[in-house]
């Protein structure tokens, strides 16, 4: 049977702060009911919203994190562990950067570090399962995207090395989730090693093909690369699982195109918007992803640069609700057809 994608979902991690509705579960996923949306990405981090460790060790809190999202009539659409995915690769120009992604405890101990990311990958799998999802979104993480640009010249090898040695430890985490049942949704992204479809496929590579290696699907960020995001769905729809539903606009001028000169978001020629400021195609976007049969869930992430972020979670709703693709279960000349046998089609040949 034809498979109709689900939403409107939203991603709660830009959304959760100290006051209320965005400081409990109970309160942000009321707001997000309200609002229309019908499921919640739920960022894993956040203690104000999310036990992980619980969530890994105790179905009794899974049902119980169910129920809260089923009295705001949400439901969990999957887990974000994209800060601790970050963390299983760091390149050493990027420690102290990303030391505040994780507890002061590992603080400028970068094994430590990454040995807590991991444990919290696999802590993902075990929580996932306990909820009953089937995907969780992460990053790769990323020991070459210092190197990017090719001046000056790299070494031989050092691009081969940094996706076997991250292939290496992504290997068991996949084995982890196969072991749930789950899919692990890479988000291809600028700063990850795993950032287009070609690094996504040496990735793969790395791993020995894994089939829990996917994809989350975020246009906006292969807009801002100038990548043919409408193409890259024709030849990877078979591992995107989840998709990431974030406008973006580039406006390349006499001053900056891609690399948008150091520039903050505002003034950057590649900036994210809200739905429907941008220029992301979303029709063409929501019929391919119908045409592959695409049935799991549309989630908005917010990240404009110039609207409030509730304008934004409130227009997002309706935009993605009228974006879905209710996909047919006939073909539209059904009424024309009838019956037919190999001597009536060779007939009609002239070959009888």
């Amino acid at each position: 049977m034809p498979s109709t994608m689900k939403g409107p979902a939203i991603f709660l991690a830009q959304f959760a702060g100290d006051a209320a509705p965005f400081n409990t579960l109970k309160s942000i996923t009321s707001w997000a009911g309200s609002l229309g949306y019908k499921g919640v990405q739920i960022p894993t981090p956040d203690a104000r919203l999310f036990d992980l460790q619980k969530a890994a060790t105790s179905k009794t809190y899974c049902d119980e994190i169910k129920g809260i999202c089923a009295e705001a009539g949400v439901e969990i659409t999957e887990l974000s562990t994209h800060l601790q995915g970050q963390l299983v690769a760091v390149h050493p120009a990027y420690d102290a950067q990303f030391d505040a992604f994780a507890p002061v405890s590992v603080h400028g101990k970068p094994k430590e570090r990454q040995q807590w990311a991991v444990e919290q990958m696999r802590l993902g799998a075990k929580a996932s399962q306990n909820l009953g999802l089937k995907a969780c979104v992460s990053f790769t993480g990323s020991l070459a995207f210092p190197y990017l640009y090719p001046w000056p010249q790299r070494p031989a090898g050092l691009i081969e090395e940094a996706f076997t040695e991250l292939g290496k430890r992504w290997r068991p985490i996949l084995d982890a989730y196969d072991d749930a049942g789950v899919d692990l949704c890479f988000e291809l992204h600028p700063g990850e090693d795993a950032f287009d479809g070609v690094t996504f496929e040496m990735l793969l590579d790395a791993v020995g093909g894994h089939k829990r290696c996917n994809i989350n699907y975020d246009p906006s960020h292969f807009l801002l690369q100038q990548l043919d995001y409408l193409a890259f769905i024709d030849i990877y729809h078979e591992r995107i699982k989840a998709f990431h539903v974030k406008d973006a606009e580039f406006n390349p001028t006499g001053r900056q195109g891609v690399y948008s000169g150091y520039q903050g978001w505002l003034n950057r020629a590649g900036r994210f918007r809200s739905l429907g400021d941008g220029q992301v195609d979303f029709t063409g976007i929501f019929s391919k992803l119908a045409q592959y049969g695409y049935d799991s869930w549309a989630v908005l992430e917010w990240e404009c640069c110039l609207k409030h972020p509730e304008d934004g979670a409130a227009e997002g709703a309706p935009f993605i609700e009228g974006h879905i693709i209710r996909v047919t279960e006939k073909a539209f000349d059904d009424f024309a057809g009838g019956t037919s046998d190999r001597k009536t089609l060779r007939a009609m040949m002239g070959l009888e």
